[in-house]
């Protein structure tokens, strides 16, 4: 059944290979706004308020590309997508990039047409119990029901952890991220799986978060990231180097409070990040200046979206800086 899901999506990309236009950045010019893919909602990286506005992690990689192609990191439309439909959306030219706490695997790199444009929240699939099970691992949950996405990585890492652990799970599935935490609160299920980041952001929605624990184990490497249509590499670029910028940012000590005073500075490292490399994305000089002045540098983001400023109060993690004892790293501007 995996397969021929795989096989379907291939198909669908090579189909529509020959039909999206392969100058994306024109397009989004010319519309005066950038379509981006979402989740349907998820705390922390990409979730409307009651007013409709978009936050998140994800959210604010969308911003960056919108403030680096048309100066204005509010332009942006969000199409909220299900793990199912997000690759579809892409493929067939109804969003302009991806944003969706979605995991770079080699399937998806080589078979469905995509380019991953980087990581932006480095991951790992985990599990999370009622407390009133008394569960220490999920070594324990032999026979289990599992709460569990449809369409994700998780599902396969899922079968191949209780496979290689001779333990059997019923899979119970569901279309969203919200449909999941609502199965799991109503006891249909033994246990929730799921990215970390999501088991974090979605505790918070249940009635007494403080009954849910989030088991020691973790399953799988999960590095998530925005990602583009392949066939076009000027986009590609300009993607992956409006996420470069904010990382190379926050190691520089460049934020959004001292941007304008760091614009002077003689470090000509700075002096690359402010500007005079546009050019070369087909971008105005001012392109990275408008993503730090607009949106921040990455450890900004973070921490106002899932780290100690956010409700999900995530430690950085392997998400710190590489010279901070995590894995966070760009390739220089130069």
């Amino acid at each position: 059944m995996k397969k021929n899901i795989i096989l379907g999506l291939a198909i669908t990309a090579a189909m529509f290979s020959t039909t999206v236009s392969a100058s994306t950045l024109e397009d989004v010019k010319k519309a005066g706004v950038l379509k981006c893919g979402v989740t349907t909602g998820l705390a922390g990286f990409s979730s409307p308020d009651k007013d409709g506005n978009w936050t998140g992690l994800d959210v604010d990689t969308c911003r960056a590309v919108a403030a680096a192609v048309l100066g204005d990191a509010k332009k942006v439309k969000f199409n909220p997508l299900t793990a199912k439909e997000r690759f579809t959306a892409l493929q067939s030219g109804e969003i302009d990039m991806l944003s969706r706490n979605t995991t770079w695997t080699l399937t998806r790199d080589a078979s469905l047409g995509l380019n991953f444009a980087g990581v932006n929240y480095y991951d790992g699939q985990g599990f999370m119990v009622s407390k009133k099970l008394g569960v220490k691992s999920a070594k324990e949950l032999d026979g289990a029901a599992v709460c569990i996405q449809a369409g994700t990585t998780t599902e396969l890492n899922l079968a191949d952890y209780f496979k290689s652990n001779n333990m059997k799970f019923k899979a119970i599935t569901f279309d969203t991220s919200d449909q999941t935490i609502k199965g799991f609160e109503a006891g249909r299920c033994d246990m929730l799986t799921s990215d970390q980041s999501q088991l974090y952001a979605l505790r918070i929605k249940l009635a007494k978060p403080d009954d849910a624990v989030v088991l020691p184990e973790v399953i799988s490497k999960e590095p998530l990231g925005p990602v583009v249509r392949q066939g076009d590499d000027q986009w590609f670029n300009i993607v992956k180097w409006s996420l470069n910028a904010m990382i190379n940012a926050e190691e520089m000590g460049v934020t959004k409070d001292n941007v304008k005073e760091m614009k002077k500075s003689k470090d000509p490292a700075i002096g690359r990040l402010m500007g005079g490399q546009g050019e070369k994305l087909g971008l105005d000089d001012a392109w990275s200046y408008n993503i730090i002045s607009q949106v921040g540098n990455y450890g900004e983001i973070f921490e106002k979206n899932v780290g100690k400023g956010s409700p999900l109060k995530i430690e950085r993690g392997l998400n710190a800086l590489w010279n901070k004892g995590g894995i966070m790293y760009a390739p220089p501007i130069r």
